[in-house]
């Protein structure tokens, strides 16, 4: 039996939300302002599975106390979610 090698599609759903969220970006609004399709938004869920960083993701995602000015280095969602909040 093959091993899957992306991790909980739940968890990174929520890993990605939650990081847009410390950045005060809403990937709902996002798409609803046209600037999110549903398509990157599914990539965004997909690319965070396959980054095994979840670990690091949620030790930054509990030391935010305030809005992060921008996504964390290790994300490999960086690049768009920054796009997104400029």
């Amino acid at each position: 039996m093959a091993k899957d090698i992306l991790g909980d599609v739940e968890k990174h759903f929520w890993l990605t939300r939650s990081v847009a969220r410390c950045m005060n970006v809403s990937l709902s609004e996002a798409m609803a302002e046209g600037r999110l399709t549903p398509d990157r938004y599914a990539e965004l869920v997909t690319r965070c599975r396959t980054a095994q960083c979840s670990g690091q993701c949620a030790l930054w995602l509990a030391e935010q106390q305030t809005e992060a000015h921008a996504a964390p280095e290790f994300c490999a969602n960086a690049d768009l979610l920054n796009t997104l909040k400029a």
